[in-house]
C-alpha cells in the first residue's frame, strides 16, 4: 500500500513501518544506489514526490504524513550535501493528482478500530474513498511540469504541483510566521 489511513492510535507498529518503508526508507535506498555514478559523473537531479501531506498533516494521514514529512527532511539535507558535486534536488509537492494513490489496491485503513474513533472514522473513510477518481490535477500535466524541470539547467529546490498545494503551501507559511511573530517578544 502507497496510503495507508487512520487515527494514530489505530494504527499498529507494523502499518506505520510500511507507510515509513514506502515513502521515506525506499527513497533513501534508490537514492543511495544513485550517488555514487552521479558524484563521479559530477551531475544528476534527484527528484523526490513528497505530497502536501508534507507542509502539512491532517487526522487520520498521521503515517503517511510522518514519512513524507521525513522525506521532506532527508531532502533538505541531501541538497545541502550533494550540491558541492553538481548534483541537483527538487522535492516536489503536489495537490490532489487523479493517480492510483486512493485506488482499493494502493490504501490501506487501519483495521484495529477503537469505538470512541468510529463515528469520525466512518466519515473520513467515505472521504477518502469518494476522492479516488475526482482529485482535480491531471497526472499529464504534472510529468509535464516534471519533465521541463528536469530540463532546467538549476531546477528548482522545490516545486508545489496544482493550486491546492499552492494555496496549502501558503497557508503554511501564513501559519507559521503567525505563530513566529506572536511569541517573537
Amino acid at each position: 500500500a502507497n496510503f495507508i489511513a487512520g487515527f494514530f492510535e489505530e494504527l499498529t507498529q507494523e502499518e506505520i513501518g510500511q507507510q515509513l518503508q514506502t515513502s521515506l526508507i525506499g527513497p533513501m535506498i534508490v537514492t543511495r544506489a544513485v550517488l555514487p555514478v552521479m558524484r563521479k559523473q559530477h551531475s544528476g537531479h534527484i527528484i523526490s514526490i513528497s505530497s502536501t501531506a508534507g507542509l502539512t498533516s491532517l487526522e487520520f494521514c498521521s503515517a503517511y504524513s510522518a514519512s513524507k514529512f521525513g522525506l521532506e527532511g532527508f531532502m533538505q539535507a541531501l541538497q545541502t550535501e550533494v550540491a558541492p558535486f553538481d548534483i541537483n534536488t527538487t522535492i516536489v509537492n503536489p495537490g490532489f493528482f487523479r493517480t492510483e494513490l486512493l485506488t482499493e489496491q494502493s490504501t490501506k485503513y487501519a483495521d484495529n478500530p477503537i469505538a470512541d474513533y468510529k463515528e469520525k472514522r466512518e466519515q473520513l473513510m467515505q472521504f477518502w474513498k469518494g476522492a479516488n477518481g475526482q482529485q482535480p490535477g491531471d497526472p499529464a500535466k504534472l510529468a509535464q511540469a516534471l519533465i521541463t524541470i528536469s530540463n532546467e539547467e538549476k531546477p528548482p529546490l522545490r516545486f508545489l504541483a496544482g493550486a491546492d498545494a499552492v494555496a496549502t503551501a501558503e497557508q503554511v507559511a501564513n501559519t507559521l510566521l503567525g505563530q513566529t511573530n506572536f511569541y517573537r517578544d
